[in-house]
């Protein structure tokens, strides 16, 4: 076990009764001396965290200005056990109460304790009734935990599990104070731990020599104050570890040192200041991380490691020695996001990025994010037709916006993380690798990005079970994943397609600007929706765009334009007044036919968008029509001597919720090329994925 007293409050040690000196003895009775030595060993104990605190908090050595207020902070020194599978480890950690209110308690989060038994909430919400091994367990025991001044807080702490009432659950625990904490006061920690880490990877564990250790230390929860997120009164927001959730903390400071056996290569998310030989085999890495939710780290003795500067970057990437293939793909990938995202939504603020490639036997760590740290997963000898590693890798990336610098509550609205990540990582990936190639593009077969997400969304079944504003553990029916993600990346496709490119740009660099490191929610979200949408357009769709949130977010209904069918009638058998008639016939040529061409448009879903129509004449002509969307169907007439040809509705494909794209259209002449070419494809595919899977 690592003592860190030592090295923080060397002045303790040298405190005591052997030192007081016996002039003393004749103005004091010995109890007033104990009593004065106590309260200068509190006193001093509450100094030195203090100036920790003020050190951790103020200190600059990545960028130049705190880029947060940094509620917490972190100072943990780490040994990573290999026979025991442990990193046992200290930790001083503070939190600052800038509420108004009183606060009588802290609460942390215990994610580790997810893996202790089959029971846990985790476990229970993946119906797992399996028994785990001794080595697929995790935890952490706490052995130590006291105030700055020394009091011990064990007895006042607790166990609960504020979601589900599980009580073989302890992934949150209360720790009642002392004394309340006043507003602008500091509560500052001190913990010695273990953490004992799971054997099947889910995010964090090991598997043989390879390890990813994520969510490893107590992490205070966040304390949300009346207002922020729309809250209706001040408290704790600390939820339990989850199957369907991800997190939600403070931007925190984080000084970390961590000791591993010589031969193994550390990547995290903090940026190296140092490295010394700690003797015995083993060597012990400094790190500093600003302005961070989370800190991850990794450790194997087979990586690979290969640097790369982007601008003001500098990109670490590790990888297997089988995949040198991938070195080149994977920085296209993270490059070309750290592009995208910088040019419309705002500036990566870390002159550091480091990303991993697990190995096969530590897959289950990938496609993960910790911000400065993330997992990305590819496998040995994929074929460069294939976009997945590439897409991980700009996926994961993303997170470093969405879930980090913007930190939205992963728990209550995973949204506005997941689903506004996905929708960008579509927009990446169709940029830089292909509008109709983003993930797949070979001859035989070419697939965009966003086309995979949105058949994910409207060929589920379970669509219309539930909106997308639930807490990610409510969604029923295997539903998390399709909602969270494709749905939410479909209906922003859709809103993009209504309002115009470069608004929802100036939408995403507004939200950044107002909202980077403050948490913001979904409301807040819409917000500065309904200001750029104002005004960029005026009142062209409204006073304001919550009706289209009212259908996509917080609505189940589904959005379906079709053509239903298309007349062309001779206008003598279409109109019975035959003196009109014959007032039209006089303004045509006598072999001239005079018709009443009719489009019929009908909204089958409960979505109401405003939409295109594209109508065909035979003589070429085209019209383009704009309908509201509103009502249940809509007919638009032409009289003349033009016949409808063919009816697109919605021809460029703005409208991407719409579920069935096959009734937006109708031709007056149908034909078999189509038929043909869609055979071809099917034939395609099925060559594609023959020689895809015979390389």
């Amino acid at each position: 076990m690592l003592n860190l007293k030592k090295k923080f409050i060397p002045q303790i040690s040298q405190i005591g009764e052997d030192n007081l000196q016996p002039i003393c003895a004749d103005k004091f009775d010995l109890r007033e001396i104990l009593l004065t030595t106590d309260l200068m060993k509190k006193t001093l104990l509450t100094i030195l965290s203090l100036m920790f605190i003020n050190c951790v908090s103020n200190s600059q050595i990545i960028n130049r200005e705190p880029l947060s207020p940094r509620i917490t902070g972190y100072r943990i020194e780490a040994k990573l056990n290999t026979e025991s599978q442990t990193v046992v480890g200290y930790m001083e950690a503070f939190w600052v109460n800038y509420s108004s209110d009183m606060v009588r308690d802290v609460q942390l989060h215990m994610y580790m304790n997810a893996f202790k038994s089959n029971k846990t909430t985790l476990y229970s919400e993946i119906n797992s009734k399996a028994s785990l091994k001794e080595t697929e367990k995790g935890r952490i025991d706490i052995q130590t935990f006291t105030a700055a001044d020394g009091a011990n807080l064990l007895p006042s702490a607790q166990y609960f599990s504020p979601d589900d009432g599980n009580l073989h659950d302890s992934t949150v625990i209360q720790v009642i104070l002392p004394q309340a904490v006043k507003p602008g006061d500091t509560v500052s920690i001190k913990v010695n731990f273990e953490t004992k880490l799971p054997s099947r990877i889910r995010r964090t564990g090991y598997a043989d020599d390879y390890y990813f250790i994520a969510q490893w230390f107590p992490k205070f929860g966040v304390y949300e104050t009346t207002g922020m997120r729309y809250r209706m009164t001040s408290g704790w927001n600390c939820h339990q570890f989850h199957a369907h959730s991800e997190f939600y903390a403070n931007h925190s400071v984080y000084d970390v040192k961590i000791t591993v056996p010589n031969e193994y290569i550390v990547g995290t998310g903090g940026l190296l200041l140092d490295e010394t030989d700690s003797g015995d085999g083993e060597k012990t890495l400094t790190y500093r991380a600003e302005d961070i939710p989370d800190f991850a780290w990794t450790a194997w003795p087979g990586y690979k490691v290969f640097t790369e500067q982007w601008e003001h970057v500098k990109i670490t990437l590790l990888i297997p020695g089988e995949r040198l293939e991938q070195v080149e793909r994977q920085f296209t990938a993270v490059k070309n996001a750290l592009e995208y995202l910088t040019k419309n939504v705002g500036p990566y603020p870390w002159p550091h990025l480091t990303f991993v490639d697990p190995p096969a036997k530590g897959s289950g760590a990938g496609g993960m994010e910790y911000t400065t740290i993330f997992t990305s997963a590819s496998f040995f000898k994929i074929p460069v037709c294939f976009h997945v590693p590439e897409m991980v890798t700009v996926h994961e990336f993303g997170h470093a916006y969405f879930m980090g610098i913007l930190a939205s509550n992963e728990f209550e609205e995973p949204w506005m993380d997941e689903g506004i990540n996905s929708f960008w990582e579509e927009r990446i990936m169709d940029h830089y690798w292909g509008e109709n190639s983003g993930m797949i593009d070979n001859p035989l077969l070419r697939i965009s990005d966003k086309s995979i997400s949105r058949i994910s969304y409207v060929s589920s079944g379970s669509r219309q079970v539930v909106s997308n504003n639930e807490y990610s553990w409510n969604y029923p029916h295997h539903t998390y994943s399709m909602m969270s993600y494709q749905k939410t990346a479909t209906w922003l496709y859709t809103l993009m397609g209504i309002i115009g490119e470069e608004t929802t740009n100036e939408i995403f660099r507004e939200y950044y600007r107002r909202w980077a490191f403050k948490h913001p929610s979904g409301k807040d979200f819409i917000n500065v929706v309904n200001d750029i949408v104002r005004n960029t357009h005026g009142d062209e769709f409204g006073p304001d765009m919550n009706w289209f949130f009212d259908q996509t977010l917080y609505g189940t209904g589904i959005c379906d334009y079709k053509v239903s069918d298309l007349h062309n009638i001779k206008l003598e058998s279409a109109l019975k007044d035959s003196t009109l008639v014959d007032t039209l016939k006089k303004n045509l040529p006598a072999h001239d036919t005079l018709y009443k061409a009719v489009a019929c448009i009908e909204r089958a879903g409960e979505v109401m968008l405003p939409v295109d129509v594209l109508i065909h004449f035979t003589n070429g002509d085209e019209v383009l029509e704009s309908w509201d969307g509103k009502a249940r169907y809509k007919d638009f007439v032409y009289t003349g001597k033009r016949m409808i040809e063919w009816i697109k509705v919605d021809p460029e494909y703005k409208i991407r919720m719409d579920v069935n794209f096959i009734n937006n259209s109708m031709t007056q002449d149908p034909n078999r090329i189509p038929l043909r070419r869609f055979t071809n494809k099917i034939i395609s595919l099925m060559q594609f994925f023959v020689s895809a899977f015979t390389l």
